[in-house]
């Protein structure tokens, strides 16, 4: 088959399409022959070497997919050859076949189209996990969503909204923060000319968010703690701002405030299944009934990866990007 491999790390060009070996799925797995990959800053990491796949996985980036199941292996039920799935991967979505946990296959939602159920289990489960079963988002309570135009954002919007909650987001331009509207924000900051601790407090009467939902990590934690309500829960998903932040106890004392951090690669695949079990359960019911839907901004040939990792390093992006095949 073939895949991006990355014989070397590096900027996009790092990224080569190239003849691989096929995987043999093996106990428990099923081969899952790809439509479409999508790409995440997780993947960005990776190709510049800072990032390695967890022991076991595939070598090749792409953390999910969408396909059909081309072969079972022993131990797996549920699943039949022809099923048309999409899936959460450790690695090697970025390729024409991935080997997967049975665990981590979700059923293609009724509705969506194969490829573009790529955009849809890492984003899911990722929100799902920390806002949800974390957080423990509730009907009536604020929450705010740092990177409300991207994939993880634009996810967030439509499920907190789906609960009844209150939905406050930061972005920076005014044509993200207006999509953000359409999805459901109820409050929209641009991060480059508001103070979002400032802007929450005005939104809330002074009470702050419930739930944060942050990919900056260390350039907002002490922000976002002021920025919590009484009993606020931070959940921290990325470290785009860097990894290294003072946190202030005392606030957090006062505040009786929580702060959680939490990635999916490395997780054990009981884990995993058990979240891709909790997805499908309550996520995938307001997907086929059209309460919710993947955003995607482009699709662009599996081959020209490095494009796409080109537009999420600029930020232009509006929602997923999806690496496609015929």
């Amino acid at each position: 088959m073939r895949a991006i491999t990355i014989p070397e790390p590096g900027g996009p060009e790092a990224l080569v399409w190239d003849e691989v070996p096929d995987p043999v799925p093996g106990e428990g797995e099923a081969l899952v022959e790809v439509v479409a990959g999508a790409v995440n800053r997780a993947d960005l990491l990776q190709r510049q070497g800072f990032y390695d796949p967890p022991p076991g996985a595939s070598p090749y980036p792409g953390l999910e997919c969408s396909g059909r199941i081309a072969e079972v292996g022993p131990g797996v039920s549920g699943w039949a050859v022809g099923d048309e799935v999409c899936a959460l991967l450790a690695g090697g979505g970025y390729a024409e076949k991935v080997a997967v946990p049975a665990g981590q296959l979700l059923p293609v939602p009724k509705g969506i189209e194969v490829q573009q159920a790529a955009a849809l289990p890492e984003v899911t489960c990722t929100v799902w996990s920390n806002v949800f079963m974390i957080a423990h988002l509730r009907p009536g309570e604020t929450l705010l969503v740092h990177g409300g135009a991207s994939g993880i954002g634009t996810m967030a919007i439509q499920l907190a909204k789906a609960v009844g909650a209150k939905i406050a987001v930061t972005a920076g331009s005014k044509e993200k923060l207006a999509y953000c509207a359409e999805l459901g924000a109820d409050v929209l900051i641009d991060y480059r000319e508001q103070d979002f601790v400032e802007e929450i407090k005005t939104a809330t009467n002074g009470a702050g968010a419930d739930v944060i939902l942050d990919i900056m990590g260390a350039k907002y934690l002490d922000r976002n703690v002021k920025a919590l309500a009484t009993n606020g829960r931070l959940a921290i998903i990325g470290m785009q701002g860097g990894v290294k932040g003072e946190l202030n106890i005392a606030t957090l004392l006062a505040k009786r405030a929580a702060v959680t951090a939490t990635s999916l690669r490395a997780r054990p695949a009981t884990e995993k299944a058990a979240i891709v079990a909790a997805v499908r359960e309550h996520v995938w019911p307001l997907i086929s009934g059209g309460h919710v839907r993947p955003v995607v901004d482009r699709e662009l040939p599996m081959a020209e990866a490095a494009a796409a990792h080109r537009v999420l390093e600029e930020g232009g992006n509006i929602g997923k990007v999806l690496l496609t095949l015929p």
